[in-house]
């Protein structure tokens, strides 16, 4: 998400770079082009002319105007207003209410909203170790209670029968009895989606809140709808009052125009991102840290804790221990490391959140990347023999042949991975060394090359 924002903006910064002092005639210009960029991405008319007017405002105060590095003094105004603008801080869901915490979801047809039920419900019980029961309202949708229940199994989540003749309030009146008999902490109840909001829709989820009186109401809206994602939670709140609202699909979506027009319209926190389609594929909204990936900056915050979440810490130190003991890197090593990879949301997730490298690979390139390049590498490792894993010195012609055709590509695609595990094999060589993690490091600054 925003990597057509983030190329504009830190074009503008670094024009402003060069300057020896901010004027108003050279502020004007950043500002024309923050203004295109804002607009270029998709941001509601509204929310680009009050942002812009507040960045002028402080941009031409004393403070920035003779500051020592003006560009620098005009990029924190730019980031501490992309913070307001977002939210300023992280919203937490309310769950120190009296058990069992009860979430409506509501949103249109299309957003994500049951795969979001099953991604927060994996959340709230691998991170706030609560016990999750969900249920779903949606009696019009063909098979929406079979999802649900699918996905409830691979989280580990308690799913509550309900049938396409019910009523929805009475599912929900249920769902809620069951929990407090079972003593559940939370319950997250699926409501009915519309391809477009309609009465109907709404007098309907008026009535599920009414009868259930929920601690947080959510309205799941696609980020890839741009302008629209705003317009359509402006009309949910007007019918009932949300708390929050979750942003879907930001992984397919290079503008980010939602992102930073949902809370000013709203008035509404974005509490959560939905960043893939994995069931793990969800963060909390922390206006901060996008605001820093928004102009280039990175995230380290959210990236040491993807890492501390989804990386075998047993496997990294047994990994640790054979590189240290001098026995190499073998290609059983580097599956493992391109699995664990695919589990932090592929190398598009991971270079995003890396300080320095906004911009440094193209957006089609970042979006190949992690479409093809992970599980076409990882289906050549599988395509090996046990032995070859072991032993990759021993794949030659023939054998590079049979690994192509077994694994649905090219023998040149084959060569390549050899070629990178030759690499990242020298690579582990070095770090084993004594000091030989602070040489790489020297050795590397200024010298990262974009991956091919």
């Amino acid at each position: 998400m925003f990597e057509n924002l983030t190329g504009r903006l830190t074009g503008t910064v670094k024009k402003l770079r060069g300057q020896a002092r901010l004027t108003e005639e050279n502020i004007q210009d950043s500002l024309r082009e923050v203004r295109m960029a804002l607009l270029e991405a998709d941001v509601a008319l509204p929310v680009v002319r009050g942002f812009v007017d507040n960045v002028k405002d402080k941009a031409l105060g004393k403070e920035v105007l003779q500051s020592l590095s003006p560009g620098q003094s005009f990029i924190k105004v730019v980031h501490d207003e992309l913070i307001h603008l977002m939210g300023d801080a992280n919203e937490e869901l309310t769950l120190a209410a009296q058990p069992p915490v009860v979430i409506l979801v509501a949103g249109l047809q299309g957003s994500g909203k049951t795969t979001s039920v099953a991604k927060l419900s994996r959340w709230l019980s691998e991170q706030r170790k609560k016990s999750v029961a969900v249920t779903s309202c949606d009696v019009y949708r063909p098979a929406a209670i079979d999802q649900l229940k699918t996905l409830a199994g691979q989280v580990g989540a308690e799913f509550i029968p309900s049938e396409s003749s019910e009523n929805p309030v009475d599912i929900a009146r249920r769902a809620v009895d069951h929990v407090r008999k079972q003593f559940r902490d939370v319950l997250l109840i699926d409501t009915a989606g519309r391809m477009h909001v309609d009465e109907d829709m709404m007098r309907e989820i008026s009535a599920l809140y009414d009868a259930v009186q929920p601690t947080e109401t959510l309205f799941v809206v696609d980020s890839m709808s741009g302008q629209d994602a705003a317009v359509s939670a402006q009309a949910f709140n007007d019918a009932l009052p949300l708390t929050g609202v979750v942003l879907t699909k930001t992984d397919g979506d290079a503008r980010g125009g939602a992102a930073l027009s949902v809370r000013e319209i709203t008035g509404k926190p974005i509490k959560f991102l939905g960043t893939g389609e994995k069931v793990s594929a969800l963060e909390p909204f922390y206006p901060e840290r996008i605001a820093s990936r928004i102009l280039g900056m990175g995230d380290v915050v959210s990236l040491v804790e993807k890492v501390e979440q989804e990386v075998d810490q047993a496997q990294a130190q047994k990994l640790a221990r054979k590189i240290k003991k001098g026995k190499g890197f073998d290609m059983v090593d580097l599956k493992q490391q391109l699995e664990q990879m695919m589990n932090m949301g592929g190398l598009t997730s991971l270079i995003d959140k890396i300080p320095g490298t906004a911009g440094m690979v193209p957006q089609n390139a970042k979006a190949m990347a992690d479409e093809q390049m992970l599980p076409r590498m990882i289906a050549i490792i599988s395509s090996m023999t046990p032995h070859e894993r072991r032993f990759p010195d021993i794949i030659k012609n023939t054998r590079k042949r049979r690994i192509a055709a077994g694994s649905g590509t090219q023998v040149q695609d084959v060569n390549r991975l050899l070629k990178q595990h030759m690499q990242m094999k020298k690579m582990m060589k070095k770090v084993s060394r004594k000091g030989g993690l602070q040489r790489m490091m020297q050795s590397m600054q200024g010298k990262v090359p974009p991956p091919h």
